[in-house]
């Protein structure tokens, strides 16, 4: 795929005095849906779809990645399909080692999973990916010794070199990340520090830092911190949702972000 080749997605959005655009981005994480989650979520969505233009699913979708708890969280999720859906998964949606399972059931109600394929909605370009875990600067793993020590290294680089391309292909002044694993170590504060490292990467960081984005959210987080940066400065959001809740318990169950979009430009004949 290359820049001509991303998918566009157009939304309704706002228009400002000044004729741009807006884009209002409901990003939540971490819903873990059970199969006896029916009616849990659905007010969660129903509020995004009506604040939001588009809705970002940031991983742990369901709690053990079953086609079952995926069918429960798309009647969840219709009250929102009228806006865009994007996602990613997480760590918890590949449990039982089918998380194609989740991807296909979900497909199915219209939401798009990035992994590493990017997607224009309403003026906006959006890229994201899993992630994986390994610690934060000086602490961050390093592939030495055994091979399973090699081998989470790597998978951890695989997912940054994939965020990295799906970024690369984004041509839009504003851009944003979607992860569930953390990529800077200020929103995991609060959890034990003896698990920092099960909770993201640094090498995560590498590609949004080399990339101008608007924003990064990520989940999996449950007790971290709702918001850090990262080392250029690139706002970071964790949205889980049981962070979201404890933090914010008067305020929406997910974070909204508004973007002003640059009207698109004419081109000469």
């Amino acid at each position: 795929m290359t820049r001509n080749d991303v998918v566009t997605a157009a939304v309704p959005g706002e228009s400002s005095p000044d004729g741009h655009g807006t884009l209002r981005i409901a990003a939540v994480g971490d819903v873990h849906c059970g199969r006896d989650a029916h009616g849990r979520l659905r007010d969660v969505f129903a509020k995004a779809a009506k604040q939001a233009d588009v809705l970002v699913l940031c991983g742990d979708l369901t709690n053990y990645g079953t086609k079952e708890e995926a069918e429960v969280l798309a009647r969840e999720l219709d009250p929102a399909t009228r806006i865009p859906i994007l996602a990613v998964l997480g760590n918890h949606d590949w449990q039982t080692d089918h998380p194609e399972d989740v991807v296909g059931v979900l497909s199915g109600i219209g939401v798009t999973f990035l992994e590493g394929e990017p997607i224009v909605v309403g003026g906006v370009g959006f890229a994201g990916v899993k992630g994986f875990m390994g610690g934060f600067g000086t602490h961050v793993l390093q592939p030495w010794g055994e091979a399973g020590i090699k081998n989470l290294v790597h998978e951890t680089v695989d997912e940054a070199v994939k965020l990295d391309s799906a970024l690369a292909k984004l041509s839009t002044p504003q851009r944003i990340a979607v992860l569930h694993y953390a990529p800077i170590e200020g929103t995991v504060i609060g959890e034990p520090e003896t698990i920092y490292p099960f909770l993201g990467s640094s090498r995560l960081e590498e590609p949004l830092n080399r990339h101008g984005l608007a924003a990064v959210f990520h989940g999996h987080a449950h007790r971290g911190s709702l918001e850090g940066r990262t080392m250029n400065g690139t706002p970071v959001y964790n949205v889980a949702l049981p962070l979201l809740r404890r933090m914010r318990p008067e305020g929406p169950p997910f974070h909204l972000l508004e973007l002003v979009v640059d009207p698109p430009r004419e081109v000469p004949a």
